[in-house]
Parts: structure tokens; C-alpha cells; sequence
């Protein structure tokens, strides 16, 4: 049952093949065995997963079943669940249990899934290894002797849902941190347009960047989770109004048949540096899409290879302010002062960690009078310039693609920079920084085979046939991603 994707065990649910409590228990025992190891849980609800499985069998056998029901899902440490602790993979939320569940949470629960448990993330999602947790870094299992990383911060989500530990689960992409872990561990990864999934009752990191979205084994799991996941929200005032996105099955082709497509490739990553895979393997993508019947074309970007630097300024930035509850008054940790300003100055110290403390000063300064114009304007002007860039672009095509990535997963023991490890998102904030929709999908394996992913890109709301071309894309690579043969069983 571990190998089976989310749209097999509905089939197979729905015709009482099998039963949801028989799948929970599945990855429970998996969750036993390979948990500790894998480090991908910061805390697991055996419990409530069982009590869950068991009311989705019970509707099934009533037929009133839900949409996934019975289907079992990691949820990042994030979204607030009600009950359940939530801690951002943070020393300072590490006892906090909120007494409200989050909207996309919520989405979940109202569909019938199952929950597994929170995954594990960088702390306040900063990061790109997962390696800031307070609670350790989780681990891919991909070659999982070699301790490999399995991204972030959205890596406790992708080892569990590579592993085996989870059918599917939920992410949050601010600059990459669903694209990236998701393409190094051979799954697909959705960064959909800013807006169309509520982001109320997940804890911020950088409120104009963030993006809830879905990670799962296939397309189309990911799609089933993201129209789960989609719709406008009333208490998000940055919900997108009178948008969503549904499917009533698997996704259609968008290529074959006598189908026109345009496909632009960006000019402006042709000089950036790549892995010798990946190159091939984008090639050979690039390739396949053509044998289907797609044009490509070269657009242009023009200050694209600026991004990392906007959104190194802005995302600190708006972290900066976001941060700034966390004070040891309301809730969370709370280091006793000599008065209530050193109070404020002992639980921050002893709360956040070096990255999230590092961040956090770089916001402030940039947000300081003698810097704001100098620094924070100006990375908004190039934002803007982004976006328009982007439009234009999507003019003389349909759909983008480039890599999500330079090469494959990194041991979790190398030795980078602060600065190194945030050129690894090169590849992925332009477009957060657009609030355009871009999904991760395997490509290939390289020399060593582990995973190289691809990503497409859309205009805004422009979803669905982000992920009906990733699809293709997904097909063409035939990348074996069951979690029984990662896992070398």
C-alpha cells in the first residue's frame, strides 16, 4: 500500500479494496520504522490518525465519503492546528499549542484526510537545507546512508512523502521552499499564483512571498491536493477573490492531438552555471517537448538574475516585522529580564536561532530610515520590473520552463556559506517575487541517480495548465519514485 498514489488508494478505497484504517496503519508502522531515522515528523498524532481513518471508513461504508477521504497527509509545522502542537521548527513556538486550526488545515480535515503528523521544516521556514530546525534536519531518503538533504524548508514534507511516511502533504513556498526540496527528492512540488490558497493561521515569514501549496508523488496527486487546498478566503485579505481550481479527475493532456503549445525558454539563465546532468536533462526535456508538438521560443527576463537580491532584501524585511509578535509576553517562550525591555531581549536571543537572528537584523537595517529608500525601494522597483518582465514574456508564449535547480541533493554535512546557500534558490524567487504559479516535477536521474527536477511556469491563475505541462514532463522523465524502491526494499 505505500507504493500506491493518492489517486490509486481512492480507487481502491472507494471499491473497499482496501480499507483507510489498513492504509493508516501502513504508514504508521512506516512512520515507526523508518521516523526517527529519517527525522521528517517533529510530532507525530498516531491517535488522531486512526480516529480520522476510522470516520473515513465509516462514510465510506455509509457512501457519504469526502474527496480524500482516508487519505494520510503530513502537515508542516506551520499551519496551526487546534490541539495539536504547532512550533515553526522553533525553539521559541517549541511548547505552543493553538486553540484555532488554520484555513488550509481546515481544507484538509473537511476533505477527510488523514493526519500523520507536523513535518519537520527550517525554523520559520529560513532556510534551504532544513538544517536552522530546532528539532534537527531532516534527512532524504534518497541514498539515505549518505545523509543527503532533503531541502527546505519544506524538507520534512518531502522526505515523509518520498519515504513513504505520507501520501502527500503541504508546504509553504516564499522563495523556493516547495520547488526546491521537491525537485531534489524526486516528487512534484506546487508553488501556485499568490493569492489563490488562504494563507490565514499559517505562521509568516514574509507575508507578500508566502505561498501554501501542496507536495506529492505525481501531478496529478498534486493537483487533487492543490484543488483541496484552492479558494478564496474571507478572513486572508490577500485571498484572491472569485478565483480557484478544481478537477473532477485525472488531468488532460495539453500537448498531442494537433495541439498548439509555445513554450519559452529565459534567455537570461542560458550563462548560469548548471551541473552537467542537469543540463543533459533539461535538453532531453526540451527535446521531448518538441517530438509532442510544442514550439520553443527564447524570452527574455531582463533583470531576473537581480532577483536573489530583491529578495534577500524584502523577504528580511517583512520577517523583520512578522517576527516582531514573538516578544515572550503573549505566547511562545519567555526568558525573565531585569525589566520588561530585557525581558524582550533574553526570550528573542534564546528563542530564535542564528539564521532566523540573522535575517531579522538584515530586515531591520534595510527597513531603518537611512536605508529604506536605498535598499528596500529599490529591490521593490526591481520586483515590479519582474512582474512586468514576466507578463510580457508570457506574450510571445504560453508556458516557461528552466530548472529547479543547479544539480542534485547535497549532503546535509556540506560546508556553505550564509551566501552560497542562498544562491541555491536562484532558480525559484523570481517567481514568488511575481506571484506567478510554478511547479517542480521530475526530469531525470543523474550520474549518481538521485533526482533533477524541472520547473514550469504560468501567468497568474494560470495553474491548471502549469500542471497539465509538468505532467508531460513527469511522463517523459520516467523517474521510479515509489517510496519501496527509493528506499532500496
Amino acid at each position: 500500500m505505500i507504493d500506491l498514489t493518492i489517486v490509486e488508494a481512492l480507487k481502491k478505497l472507494k471499491s473497499r479494496e482496501i480499507s483507510a484504517t489498513e492504509l493508516t496503519r501502513a504508514h504508521l508502522s512506516r512512520i515507526e520504522k523508518f521516523g526517527s531515522e529519517l527525522n521528517c515528523y517533529i510530532t507525530t498524532t498516531p491517535e488522531r490518525a486512526l480516529a480520522d481513518a476510522a470516520a473515513a471508513d465509516e462514510r465510506y461504508a455509509n457512501g457519504t465519503a469526502r474527496v480524500l477521504d482516508g487519505i494520510p497527509i503530513a502537515m508542516k509545522d506551520l499551519f496551526a492546528t487546534r490541539g495539536i502542537r504547532t512550533t515553526a521548527a522553533s525553539k521559541m513556538l517549541e511548547n505552543f499549542i493553538p486553540e484555532y486550526e488554520s484555513t488550509i488545515s481546515q481544507k484538509y480535515i473537511d476533505a477527510g484526510t488523514v493526519l500523520l503528523g507536523k513535518a519537520n521544516l527550517d525554523e520559520f521556514a529560513m532556510g534551504t537545507f532544513s538544517k536552522t530546525s530546532y528539532f534537527g534536519a531532516p534527512v532524504s531518503p534518497w541514498q539515505r546512508e549518505r545523509k543527503l538533504t532533503a531541502g527546505g524548508s519544506s524538507g520534512g514534507t518531502t522526505s515523509a512523502v518520498a519515504g513513504g511516511l505520507a501520501m502527500g502533504g503541504t508546504g509553504t513556498d516564499t522563495g523556493g521552499s516547495i520547488r526546491f526540496p521537491a525537485s531534489i527528492t524526486g516528487l512534484v512540488g506546487v508553488k501556485p499564483t499568490y493569492g489563490l490558497c488562504s494563507r490565514w493561521g499559517c505562521i509568516a515569514f514574509a507575508s507578500s512571498l508566502d505561498t501554501p501549496g501542496p507536495i506529492a508523488r505525481t501531478v496529478d496527486d498534486a493537483a487533487i491536493l492543490l484543488s483541496i487546498m484552492a479558494g478564496h478566503d474571507p478572513k486572508d485579505s490577500t485571498s484572491a477573490p472569485n478565483q480557484n481550481f478544481h478537477i473532477e479527475s485525472e488531468l488532460e493532456p495539453i500537448l498531442g492531438n494537433g495541439k498548439k503549445l509555445r513554450i519559452g525558454i529565459i534567455k537570461e539563465f542560458k550563462d548560469v552555471e548548471i551541473s552537467a546532468d542537469m543540463k543533459k536533462i533539461f535538453e532531453a526535456r526540451i527535446a521531448d517537448l518538441k517530438s509532442a508538438g510544442a514550439e520553443i521560443v527564447e524570452v527574455s527576463i531582463p533583470n531576473i538574475l537581480d532577483a536573489l537580491a530583491a529578495y534577500y532584501i524584502i523577504a528580511p524585511a517583512e520577517a523583520s516585522s512578522n517576527l516582531a509578535r514573538y516578544d515572550g509576553v503573549r505566547y511562545g517562550l519567555r526568558v525573565e529580564g531585569n525589566d520588561i525591555y530585557d525581558t524582550y531581549k533574553k526570550t528573542r536571543a534564546a528563542g530564535f536561532g542564528e539564521e532566523v537572528q540573522r535575517r531579522m537584523i538584515i530586515g531591520t537595517a534595510v527597513l531603518s530610515s537611512e536605508s529604506y529608500d536605498v535598499y528596500f525601494m529599490q529591490a521593490a522597483r526591481v520586483r515590479r520590473l519582474i512582474a512586468n518582465a514576466f507578463n510580457k514574456a508570457f506574450e510571445q508564449c504560453d508556458l516557461i520552463v528552466c530548472p529547479a535547480g543547479a544539480g542534485t541533493a547535497m549532503p546535509l554535512d556540506s560546508d556553505l556559506s550564509p551566501l552560497e546557500y542562498y544562491a541555491l534558490d536562484l532558480f525559484t524567487v523570481a517567481m514568488n517575487l511575481a506571484g506567478v504559479p510554478a511547479v517542480s516535477t521530475p526530469a531525470g536521474l543523474a550520474t549518481n541517480n538521485l533526482p533533477l527536477g524541472m520547473q514550469v511556469v504560468g501567468k497568474r491563475f494560470d495553474d491548471l495548465r502549469v500542471l497539465q505541462l509538468a505532467k508531460h514532463i513527469q511522463q517523459f522523465s520516467g523517474v521510479d519514485n515509489r517510496p519501496t524502491k527509493i528506499m532500496g526494499e
